[in-house]
Order: C-alpha cells, then structure tokens, then sequence
C-alpha cells in the first residue's frame, strides 16, 4: 500500500495550514477535502470526538472512491473542542456549533467569559482536545488523540490563532493559544499533539510495507 497524498476533510484554511506545518516531514501532499474537488454535507452526529472525525473521513473516502481518486490517498479530520470545567466540559463535542455554527467566535467568546464571571482563577482550568480519523487506501481505519491543559482568561488576546484560541490561557507560556507562534502552538496544541500520534502510526504502517 503507496501512500502519496493527504486529504483532509475540512473547509478551515487555518486548519490546513497547521496541519501541512505539522505533516511536511512525511513528504506527502496534503489538501483540503475542498481542493481535492469534494464538496459534501456531512453531519456530525457522533457522541465522541474521535466519532464525529471518523464520519468526516469515511464520507470524504467514499466520495472519493466513487470519483476513482482513492488510490494512494489517505483521508483524514480531526474533531476538536474546548472543555471548561467549570461549565461541566461545556461546550465540548459541540464546540464548533455552540450557539450556532454561524455565530462568530467573538460572540461564542464574549459568552463563556460572562458565564465565567467571577469565577476565580483555580476554578476556571479547561483543555482543548482533538481527535484525528484516518481512513486508509485499503479501508483500514486509525485514531489518535491530542490534548492541552490550560484556563480561561479573562478577555481576548492575540490574533495569530482561530475559534477559541484567544480566550484559552496557558501558564507554562504566560499566554493565550493566539498569542503563541505558529512554531509553538504546533509544537503543544492538541491538534499538533493528535497530529504528532497520527504520524507515528502511519510512519509505523509505511516501515510495515517496505519489510
């Protein structure tokens, strides 16, 4: 089995461009589901992160079976969210449609702090967590997992990441996630640590084939 090229099954260019950083080792294209010609509705209706990725990259991987352009690709997503444990893990697996999924992240934002109001620092300790799905050329399915530990602050800060980023404080760099470099953020976000573990396993499967 020839593993040439990446399709990920998301829309987010910000994603893509994180995850083509994190994956360029593996010498491997990798596009988003958008430029491999695939535009499908999928509903994520999963109960677990690493369900909702595995429905993404099994419905990119038919299409893409049906197109004939499954061979030497793999398909991967990943499901992400932030858990607050204050709010009992809210918003979770429902992150990304948390107050709709239209609603701008600086509303979803303004919201979780004023829930958070007066809640002091040591109660406010949350993580993001993400699950990657990949569906290999010959069916077989792998999954991984990433997570980061952190606390939301106070008010928004930095501007270089997405979606939650400028609210989730992390004390062991003294800022939010969208006030770290590309480099860092790569280095200990969950969707790096997920992507990091994914690479593992697909390095340790492409070492199988040569033997």
């Amino acid at each position: 089995m020839k593993i040439e090229r990446i399709v990920f099954a998301t829309g987010n260019a910000g994603k893509v461009k994180e995850i083509q950083a994190i994956l360029a080792d593996l010498g491997m294209e990798v596009i988003s589901m958008k430029q491999a010609g695939i535009a499908v509705e999928i509903e994520e209706n999963g109960s677990t992160y690493e369900e909702n990725a595995l429905i993404k990259s099994r419905a990119v991987a038919a299409c893409l079976k049906e197109a004939g352009q499954q061979e030497n690709t793999v398909v991967m997503s990943d499901d992400s969210g932030l858990e607050i444990d204050y709010l009992h893990q809210e918003p979770g697996i429902y992150s990304a449609r948390y107050l709709g999924e239209d609603t701008s992240y600086r509303i979803k934002n303004a919201n979780l702090l004023s829930r958070l109001e007066g809640v002091e620092e040591a109660l406010r300790t949350a993580r993001f967590v993400c699950a990657i799905a990949a569906v290999l050329p010959d069916g077989r399915e792998l999954t991984s997992r990433g997570i980061i530990e952190g606390r939301i602050g106070y008010e928004e800060k930095g501007s270089n990441g997405f979606g939650y980023d400028p609210i989730f404080y992390v004390p062991e760099f003294g800022c939010t996630t969208a006030e770290l470099s590309e480099e860092q953020k790569n280095q200990v976000s969950h969707r790096g640590n997920a992507l990091q573990a994914m690479k593992r396993l697909l390095l340790g499967i492409m070492e199988e084939q040569e033997h």
